[in-house]
C-alpha cells in the first residue's frame, strides 16, 4: 500500500495489543467461518470464472449451518447420489462410508412449485442461458422481458452453473443452479428450482457427472 503525503503509519509493533487482536479477528473471521468440510478448506470468497467474477458471500451474515460441510449419512442412496430435502432446505451429495456433503439451498415458494421424486442430471452447463417458463412469467411479470432468454453472466438468475433434471429422457424444467441472491439460501422463494450459493454449485458441478441420480424429498 502506498503512503499518502504526510501520513506516518504506526509501526505494527507499536500498536496496542487490543488493536492487534481486533484486526486479527476482522481479517480472520471470514476464513474461520468458511470452515472445513470433509477435511478440506471451504471458501466463499470471490473468484474469476469463465471471464466473469463470482462475488464473495458475506459469511458473517448467514447461518453457518447453511455452509458446505461433511456430515454423517444414514440413507439408502448409493454414493454419488444427490438427495434434495426440501423441508430441511438442504442438499446432500452421498459419499462412501456413511458420509455426505451437505449444502444449504433455497427452494420453491410453495410446496406445489417444487419438483418431487426421482430424476437424473440430464445435462450440465457453465454460465447457462436462462429462459423463464410460462409459469414464471405468469407469477413474475417482470420476467416477460426475458421471453427470448438471457445469456450467461453475473446478472443471470441461474448463476455460474446449472444441473438440469431429466425424467424418462425428458427435461423436467427443474434445475439445481446458482443464484444472484445469496441471502435467499435457506428460504422458500424460488419458482421451484433449487438454488445454491454460487461457490457451492460450482463445487457440486465439478463433483457429479451427467447421469447422477437425484431424489427430491418433500417431507
Amino acid at each position: 500500500m502506498s503512503k499518502r503525503p504526510g501520513q506516518n503509519p504506526v509501526p505494527k509493533q507499536d500498536l496496542p495489543s487490543h488493536a492487534l487482536s481486533r484486526r486479527a479477528v476482522v481479517v480472520g473471521l471470514p476464513l474461520l467461518l468458511a470452515g472445513c468440510g470433509g477435511g478440506g478448506f471451504v471458501s466463499y470468497g470471490s473468484t474469476q470464472d469463465g471471464g466473469f467474477i463470482v462475488p464473495a458471500v458475506d459469511v458473517t451474515s448467514i447461518d453457518s449451518s447453511l455452509m458446505r460441510t461433511e456430515v454423517a449419512w444414514k440413507g439408502r442412496e448409493k454414493p454419488g447420489s444427490i438427495v434434495v430435502n426440501v423441508p430441511e432446505r438442504r442438499l446432500y451429495l452421498v459419499q462412501g462410508g456413511g458420509r455426505a456433503l451437505r449444502y444449504g439451498i433455497g427452494v420453491g415458494r410453495s410446496e406445489g412449485a417444487n419438483f418431487r421424486g426421482q430424476a437424473v442430471v440430464g445435462r450440465k452447463e457453465k454460465w447457462p442461458h436462462w429462459t423463464p417458463t410460462e409459469n414464471m412469467k405468469a407469477a413474475i411479470p417482470l420476467y416477460r422481458r426475458y421471453a427470448g432468454g438471457m445469456n450467461g453472466g453475473p446478472d443471470n438468475p441461474l448463476g455460474p452453473r446449472a444441473l438440469y433434471l431429466y425424467r424418462d429422457g425428458r427435461d423436467t424444467f427443474f434445475r439445481l443452479h446458482g443464484t444472484i441472491e445469496p441471502e435467499t439460501i435457506g428460504q422458500a422463494v424460488s419458482s421451484g428450482c433449487i438454488r445454491l450459493f454460487n461457490q457451492d454449485i460450482i463445487d457440486l458441478y465439478d463433483r457429479v457427472p451427467v447421469g447422477t441420480r437425484v431424489t427430491v424429498v418433500q417431507g
